[in-house]
């Protein structure tokens, strides 16, 4: 292609360079410290969304989807979170047929609340009854004997321009399914705000290839990208005071799965230096914590699965050395240590305010888990480690904090409830765990269940091949605000 000048117009190419830097160490609060640099960095996870309603066209795609392709799911909305639906209800109690629903459309959807057209038969009218009803994203059923009772969606980070107006509506919709019975309809939701500028919440790349082991370099670093950003918009939202600083991250792809073959501890531990450059960018310290020997006297060792974890993390390539793009990381900003309270460091001063030893402000624990046989479990040195960090983030990199066969009995009935309690207070920020037949091997892989941020509802996917042979695709099927069970996830598979 080729430009011409005749018409006296200069062509002026501009080349903007940005220059980083490490960022001098800031003497205030992690709260006030991680607010103020990601929005710097970022600019965008902080920013609140400015619209306010849906487009016409997402508006008339969303009435016109619903009513040509899920009709009853319409019908179910006005049954369950209307007056109509008891109207209808209480009409039918003593003579069955008394009035009944013909037709329910959606002719209006904002950003709080549906409106339809319903037309009714009654009994010896021969006109119908037409009305129109409204009802709240976030009603809850009239009639709760026929409907289950949920909570509504979680709204209080989701003002980030990361997560779309849209977004939120399908969501909220996605509740709805779910409380009248639906939930195979969630998955075609998610792809429908695939359709309507959403950020594509649950969409995977093509051709991820996850039967093929070792993987490839960039299917490896897409997951160390996910789960950096996960545990990076974490500690912001747990500055915020809109998420627990007790977190955990659940990476079970193939080559990340401890009970697999496949099993690759290498990749364990670039997932974690990812996460700690991403959060020393930030100008967070990171001590990155491995469990050490357990035991009692001869009977001491560490688990199989973390056997020489702490010396190979700080053999790994960090880039720290001088001249290099970390220069000075490791050491300072990147710190390594084991699980117990006395590895957890604070802030030591002088008396004038000189800063002696500055604190560790994220804390990445590595596969933190019992040992089948021994007489010390992992959940008294973790539960110190916990009090002693306070409300500063810890992040447990696939934990198995479940209860081990010990011979003293430590580990199967004495406490059970309260360990039950303190693993189940880590909430999942991030989350990828593939799908396999059950009763058989791990291959093939049938789908996987995704929750890519912390902000983000689970949603399952069924991997599917295309007709030419010539690649994959993961397909949303079921979304949920909690994790959805086997028998839900298999029902939403297309045969």
């Amino acid at each position: 292609m080729q430009l011409s000048l005749k018409t006296g117009f200069v062509l002026i190419v501009c080349l903007v360079i940005q220059s980083y830097a490490w960022l001098p160490r800031q003497g205030f609060s992690i709260r006030t410290r991680t607010l103020s640099l990601f929005d710097a960095a970022t600019g965008d996870i902080v920013v609140k969304d400015e619209s306010s309603s849906l487009t016409l066209q997402q508006k008339e795609f969303i009435c016109g989807y619903l009513n040509q392709n899920h009709p009853n799911l319409i019908k179910q909305f006005a049954q369950a979170f209307s007056d109509l639906g008891q109207e209808i209800s209480k009409a039918n109690a003593w003579s069955g047929g008394s009035m009944e629903l013909e037709s329910a459309l959606l002719i209006d959807v904002t950003a709080t609340k549906l409106t339809l057209q319903t037309q009714c038969r009654i009994r010896n009218n021969a006109n119908l009854r037409s009305d129109t009803i409204n009802f709240s994203l976030d009603a809850n059923p009239l009639r709760s004997r026929l409907y289950q009772d949920l909570s509504t969606v979680p709204t209080n980070y989701l003002d980030v321009v990361t997560y779309p107006l849209i977004d939120r509506v399908v969501r909220k919709l996605c509740r709805l399914c779910w409380i009248v019975q639906m939930p195979q309809v969630t998955g075609k939701l998610i792809q429908m705000a695939f359709q309507l500028e959403g950020a594509g919440i649950g969409k995977l790349p093509e051709n991820l290839y996850l039967n093929q082991v070792p993987h490839n370099r960039y299917v490896r670093q897409y997951f160390y990208d996910e789960a950096a950003a996960a545990v990076q918009e974490a500690v912001v939202l747990c500055s915020q005071g809109k998420l627990s600083n007790r977190m955990q991250v659940i990476s079970m792809f193939p080559e990340t799965n401890p009970s697999m073959d496949s099993y690759r501890i290498g990749t364990i531990l670039e997932m974690v230096r990812a996460v700690a450059i991403r959060l020393a960018e930030e100008n967070l310290r990171v001590k990155v914590c491995v469990q050490e020997s357990m035991g009692v006297g001869i009977f001491t060792g560490v688990p199989k699965q973390l056997s020489g974890v702490a010396k190979l993390l700080q053999m790994m390539d960090w880039q720290s050395k001088e001249g290099e793009q970390n220069e000075g990381m490791i050491g300072d900003y990147v710190r390594f240590g084991g699980v117990a309270a006395q590895h957890v460091t604070n802030t030591i001063q002088k008396e004038d305010g000189t800063i002696v030893q500055h604190q560790d402000d994220v804390f990445l624990v590595i596969a933190p888990q019992s040992m089948v046989g021994t007489e010390t479990s992992i959940h008294p040195l973790l539960q110190a480690m916990v009090q002693a960090v306070g409300d500063r983030p810890i992040v447990l990199i696939n934990p198995d904090l479940t209860d081990k066969p010990s011979a003293a009995g430590q580990q199967s009935v004495r406490g059970r409830q309260e360990r039950i309690d303190f693993a189940n207070s880590f909430e999942t920020i991030f989350q990828f765990q593939n799908i396999y037949v059950s009763g058989t091997s791990y291959f093939p892989i049938l789908g996987a269940i995704t929750k890519l941020r912390p902000s983000h509802p689970y949603i399952a996917l069924q991997r599917r091949d295309y007709a030419d042979g010539e690649g994959e695709i993961y397909v949303p099927v079921l979304a949920s605000e909690t994790k959805p069970d086997g028998q839900d996830i298999i029902a939403t598979f297309e045969k």
